[in-house]
């Protein structure tokens, strides 16, 4: 088993989060496979995903060490216990849940917490995140990342929402540590025909632009 801080380096780096709200339980273990191969190695799996936490175990089970299988979208304790307990290396919340750090760390688990404002982003870190998730982060864009940072450089920040090609240099440039990437990455459309090499495509896209980003 990977330590904490074993999985926050395979976070970081190439440092981009594929962020997964998949139609159905049994695209996502193809998914994952599709996006590793294009070297997107760790996976968010959310819990509005049919069957999340059975989905996680499933892919976690056959890729092995290949990937990080995390959950997303998680709302109280129990349901982050049982995405661990089925294999979930990393917990996101798109809220500010304190209480899962505890929970998460006992497990040897990063958790990302949900923050939009400064005070938000500060207290999740004084909580213990290992991460912050600014989110939805569609109408903040990079800017917003770089004046947050300027007071508060020890955050480490993911934004999640509007981050796409044209858009994942200027945040990683702006100080993000890494990028939670949903629907630009993994299109309903690529979920609708099961475009498997396509998404391998879109994956080696953004991790080529992620590589060439010197981080702050």
């Amino acid at each position: 088993m990977l330590t904490k801080s074993e999985i926050i380096s395979r976070l970081i780096n190439p440092g981009i989060i594929a962020v997964v709200r998949a139609q159905k339980c049994e695209q996502v273990l193809p998914l994952a496979e599709a996006l590793i191969a294009g070297g997107v190695i760790a996976i968010e799996v959310t819990m509005t995903t049919p069957n999340a936490i059975e989905a996680i175990r499933e892919t976690k089970r056959a890729v092995g060490v290949r990937g990080l299988i995390g959950v997303g979208t998680v709302l109280d304790v129990e349901t982050a216990r049982a995405a661990i307990a089925a294999g979930a290396e990393f917990v996101v919340s798109p809220i500010l849940r304190t209480e899962l750090v505890a929970v998460c760390h006992a497990a040897e688990r990063p958790v990302m917490l949900g923050a939009y404002t400064p005070t938000e982003a500060q207290l999740a870190h004084e909580a213990g995140a290992d991460f912050v998730k600014i989110f939805p982060a569609d109408g903040l864009g990079a800017s917003y990342i770089k004046s947050l940072r300027a007071p508060l450089p020890h955050l480490r920040i993911v934004p999640t929402g509007g981050v796409d090609l044209n858009t994942a240099a200027d945040f990683l440039l702006a100080g993000c540590a890494a990028l939670g990437v949903g629907s630009s990455l993994v299109s309903v459309k690529i979920l609708q025909e099961a475009n498997w090499p396509e998404l391998t495509r879109l994956a080696r896209a953004f991790v080529s632009v992620a590589s060439s980003v010197s981080r702050k």
